[in-house]
C-alpha cells in the first residue's frame, strides 16, 4: 500500500514539473533574428541583399566617407587586419555600410572602399532604405547639424561580426588591440 502511494506522489509530482517546465517555455519570449532584409545597392550599382551575409563569416562596420577619423581608422584597420590573416581570411567577407546615403552614392564609395582594399565593399541606396537597414542591424546614426550649414553624422564604431547564417557573432571595438581583433577574426572565421 505505501509502496503504491509513493508511486503515485512521484507521478502526480513529475507531472506538476513536466506541466511547469511546459509553461516556462510557453513564457519565455521568442527569439529576436538579428538584421533584416533589405534591398541595397554595393560600390558597382549591384544589388545587395542580406543574403550576401550568408554562406560566409562576415565582417560589418557601419560609417560614412566624409567621417574626419573613426571611419578611415577602421577601415585602414580592416585593411591590416585581412593582410595579417593572409589566406586565413579567404572566405571573409568585409562590407561598409554607408550612414549617409544622402552623400555616398555607389561612384563615391568605390573610390572610398578603393583607398583601403579591393577586399571591402561597400553598401548604400535610397536613404529610407539604408535607414531601415541600420536600425534593423541595432546600429545607432544620428544626423549632425553643424554651424556652417554642412552636417556630419554620429554612429555606431563598432566592427560587428556575422556568423555563416548571417547571425549576430559578436564585435571589435574602435582602436581594439589588433591582437584581439586577430584572434576574433580567427575565431569567427573557424567557428563561424
Amino acid at each position: 500500500m505505501m509502496r503504491a502511494i509513493l508511486i503515485a506522489i512521484i507521478v502526480v509530482m513529475a507531472a506538476a514539473v513536466g506541466y511547469m517546465t511546459y509553461q516556462w517555455y510557453r513564457s519565455e519570449p521568442e527569439v529576436v533574428s538579428f538584421g533584416t532584409p533589405f534591398q541595397l545597392v554595393n560600390q558597382d550599382g549591384e544589388p545587395v541583399t542580406e543574403e550576401a551575409f550568408k554562406g560566409s563569416p562576415t565582417a560589418l562596420f557601419f560609417g560614412f566617407t566624409h567621417c574626419p577619423d573613426v571611419c578611415p581608422t577602421t577601415l585602414f584597420e580592416m585593411q591590416s587586419w585581412l593582410e595579417q590573416l593572409g589566406a586565413e581570411a579567404e572566405d571573409l567577407d568585409v562590407y561598409f555600410v554607408t550612414v549617409d546615403p544622402e552623400r555616398d552614392t555607389p561612384e563615391i564609395l568605390k573610390a572610398y572602399v578603393g583607398n583601403f582594399s579591393d577586399r571591402i565593399q561597400a553598401i548604400t541606396g535610397e536613404p529610407e532604405k539604408v535607414a531601415e537597414m541600420v536600425k534593423g542591424f541595432r546600429i545607432f546614426s544620428r544626423r549632425v547639424e553643424l554651424e556652417d550649414g554642412d552636417y556630419t553624422m554620429d554612429h555606431t564604431a563598432s566592427v560587428m561580426l556575422l556568423d555563416r547564417k548571417g547571425d549576430f557573432f559578436g564585435t571589435i571595438a574602435y582602436e581594439e588591440n589588433p591582437e584581439t581583433a586577430i584572434a576574433k577574426l580567427r575565431r569567427l572565421i573557424n567557428e563561424g
